[in-house]
């Protein structure tokens, strides 16, 4: 019975606490149901703040594909394209750098970490004009390496591996060059397996951060046939009169790939962003 008692106070303790956290979820929840109600209504009814669905979902998907000659699906594909390809190569430089940063020895790698992490304060506006003289120089533009060359290596994603590759246990690695083991299967074969939750958690931020780009795609993707989701939703919007409705349409297909993938990796994403390992 007192066992049950105790149960009971703490549950009532707790009732508050579930209370502020549904509130906070409810308001956490809404900018995305009203994103997908706006998607169903037309301009007006959006303009005056509308939160109930309409029924001008499929007026609004043809206007949408109408408005932009059919480049909907093309700019979807683009986007998946870049994306993937940008996080494939992403992962493989960014983990071969966190590697040998932390499980390798040299009296200046820590220097040279240190010096890349400046570059985390450096603007990437700033850097924008050198690279885009570089790409234009190799004659890059509107290709899918000029999207993805600025963002296979970044300091925080080295850091980050550096960071998880601390609860790689070294024991494994000697035990393996002892056996002559090389390098290289070393690395493929026992340290990815064993990051596989750090993998995870870079795919999706590398993922979600490639497809939402803008800036760098606008200034090195003049071709229409090369544009991405992001680019295709403002030039949805640049116009004298805006179709909110349609607008807003165009960003549930843009936001739907990133959801998916972080709703299908979110266990992982978690643990490899607490540095567990497994």
């Amino acid at each position: 019975m007192t066992k049950k008692r105790n149960k009971s106070m703490i549950q009532r303790r707790l009732i508050p606490t579930y209370i502020f956290l549904i509130i906070c979820s409810l308001i956490s929840v809404f900018p995305l149901y009203w994103m997908i109600a706006a998607a169903t209504n037309e301009s007006l009814a959006v303009a005056r703040g509308s939160i109930t669905f309409g029924n001008q979902l499929a007026v609004n998907f043809e206007h949408l594909k109408n408005a932009v000659q059919g480049t909907l699906w093309s700019s979807m594909g683009n986007s998946f394209f870049y994306s993937i390809v940008q996080t494939i190569f992403t992962l493989f430089v960014c983990s071969i750098a966190g590697y040998g940063f932390e499980l390798y020895h040299d009296k200046g790698k820590d220097r040279l970490f240190g010096i890349l992490l400046l570059a985390m304060m450096v603007p990437a506006v700033a850097t924008m004009v050198p690279l885009y003289g570089l790409i234009s120089k190799a004659k890059l533009l509107n290709s899918v390496w000029a999207f993805i060359l600025p963002g296979i290596s970044t300091p925080f994603m080295i850091m980050m591996f550096r960071q998880n590759s601390r609860n790689f246990p070294p024991d494994i690695m000697e035990a393996a060059r002892i056996d002559g083991l090389p390098e290289w299967k070393i690395f493929f074969k026992m340290y990815v397996p064993i990051q596989k939750s750090i993998y995870a958690a870079a795919a999706v931020i590398t993922f979600m951060n490639a497809w939402n780009a803008y800036m760098w795609p606008k200034v090195v993707m003049s071709d229409n046939r090369a544009q991405t989701m992001p680019m295709f939703i403002a030039n949805i919007s640049s116009g004298y009169t805006v179709d909110y409705g349609m607008t807003m349409l165009g960003v549930l297909f843009c936001s739907v790939p990133t959801m998916f993938v972080f709703f299908v990796l979110q266990k992982q994403f978690a643990e490899g962003i607490t540095g567990s390992v497994k």
